[in-house]
């Protein structure tokens, strides 16, 4: 079993699977949001191929650690996704992973074009690492 990590967003949803072992968190393409039931649609697929059982999505807190409106909104998606697809979710810490995901891709040297395609992508392969590394003993 696997499991995927979501970075949602008002816009985007970046995704990110890890392998079988949970080691190593690997980047889907981004989904573009347009509504419901076709972002559940493109997730369950995603689900269903990599056989998932776990989801975890990146909770952005404020910076103090209270719950942002954004977090509130992000919680409900995560909430009706979880009865949807009968799979559990855990909320993750994600503060600072879009900041790192970006400082990451201009380090390798991409135009802010280019970053701003896969920058949520890349902050969902940083909450599932960092979930995964929580596992580890």
């Amino acid at each position: 079993m696997r499991v995927m990590a979501l970075d949602v967003g008002d816009k985007n949803i970046g995704i990110a699977v890890s392998d079988a072992l949970l080691t190593i968190a690997q980047g889907r393409s981004t989904l573009r949001r347009t509504a419901w039931e076709a972002d559940l649609a493109y997730l369950r697929k995603i689900v269903e191929e990599n056989e998932v059982d776990k989801i975890v999505v990146g909770n952005p807190l404020h910076m103090d650690g209270r719950e942002s409106a954004q977090g509130k909104k992000i919680a409900q998606f995560a909430t009706k996704l979880s009865e949807t697809l009968g799979i559990p979710v855990i909320f993750w810490d994600e503060r600072l992973t879009s900041f790192a995901a970006e400082q990451y891709l201009e380090e390798m040297g991409l135009n802010w074009r280019d970053r701003k395609k896969h920058v949520d992508k890349i902050a969902a392969m940083f909450i599932l690492q960092n979930y995964l590394d929580s596992l580890k003993p």
